[in-house]
């Protein structure tokens, strides 16, 4: 009896080959996925059919089985994002729940394709920490999976939910630490708002400072400079403001990110802190609990924003529909340089 050839099998790695596509773009034809162009759905439809590519159907229904949870952030070098991380992976540890980590750069497109590619391995949820993306797409990939977001101040979205430090109350709360020290010309330093999205915790930060100056009777002295994100020009300008003749007498800074290079540049310049200039930051990070640093900073809670994040994102996993908004009340840490 002749020896029969094995088929070979097509997968959907075999369809997007001959359809010359990605395949997350496969992917997203067999999940009729919003977004998908006529012609897309026309060629990969065509390769289908000319491969008898059959879809696993019991895998494209396991989503909620995996017990893995995919955790999109921004960046890896904010040390504040890691103490955010280990809440989540902590909570969903204890669980016998796994997480995979990805990095969006704060570049929209490497997000959305990072995100797509966690749906297509069928994880249960995502994570999104400070994300760069517009509210719709966030939308469009929560109809597909379900999402609870950090860093993104959207109360009235319905369709997933936020976990949030309240972010104009920290900001608010250092402007209010420095007046009761005598300050009133105080300047705010803040990123610029090319890469921001709609939502972001920068926006809310500058308006609870500007809040907190006008409450104050102040408005004259309220000042938002804009700095690039964590380059040497960043710092450049931080010497440009601290050598300037009409420098501030305390500085809020949006992030500890700004606010640990500032008091270390006015420190090496020979400026006294808090004497000759108050620096308070926000988030208190590992390196303002440092001594040489001993920075004032609004204590954000990270492990546990992280935490409240992942047992939402359980709820939601297990039915949950109605959406969840969640504010975390901030602290203030008081330390030497105000």
């Amino acid at each position: 009896m002749p020896t029969q050839t094995p088929k070979t099998k097509v997968t959907i790695r075999t369809v997007a080959d001959d359809a010359g596509v990605s395949v997350a773009a496969v992917s997203k034809v067999l999940r009729d996925a919003y977004g998908v162009s006529d012609a897309l759905r026309a060629k990969v439809l065509k390769s289908i059919e000319t491969l008898g590519y059959r879809p696993n159907m019991a895998a494209r229904g396991m989503r909620g089985k995996t017990r893995t949870v995919g955790i999109l952030l921004v960046e890896m070098a904010n040390p504040f994002l890691s103490d955010v991380i280990a809440g989540i992976d902590a909570t969903l540890r204890a669980l016998n729940y796994k997480t995979m980590i990805g990095v969006g750069e704060a570049e929209e497109q490497l997000e959305t394709s990072l995100i797509e590619r966690m749906v297509d391995f069928q994880m249960d949820g995502l994570i999104l920490i400070s994300p760069h993306l517009g509210s719709a797409p966030m939308a469009q990939a929560a109809g597909e999976i379900p999402m609870v977001v950090i860093g993104h101040h959207e109360p009235v979205s319905q369709v997933y939910d936020t976990v949030n430090s309240d972010d104009r109350e920290s900001a608010q709360m250092a402007v209010n630490a420095l007046i009761a020290r005598g300050h009133r010309d105080i300047m705010m330093t803040s990123l610029q708002h090319t890469r921001l999205s709609d939502h972001d915790v920068v926006l809310e930060r500058e308006a609870g400072y500007t809040y907190a100056m006008v409450n104050a009777g102040l408005e004259q002295y309220s000042r938002i400079i804009r700095l690039p994100d964590r380059t040497a020009q960043m710092e450049a300008d931080m010497l440009t403001l601290l050598r300037a003749p009409d420098r501030p007498t305390a500085f809020y800074c949006w992030s500890d990110l700004h606010a640990v290079p500032m008091i270390n540049l006015a420190k090496t310049s020979g400026i006294r802190v808090p004497a000759d200039l108050a620096i308070i930051g926000c988030d208190d990070s590992p390196p303002a609990r440092m001594h040489l640093i001993d920075l004032t900073s609004i204590n954000q809670d990270a492990p546990r924003l992280g935490e409240i994040a992942a047992r939402t994102l359980l709820s939601r996993i297990e039915g949950r529909k109605s959406p969840e908004h969640i504010l975390v009340a901030p602290n203030l840490v008081i330390r030497s340089s105000i």
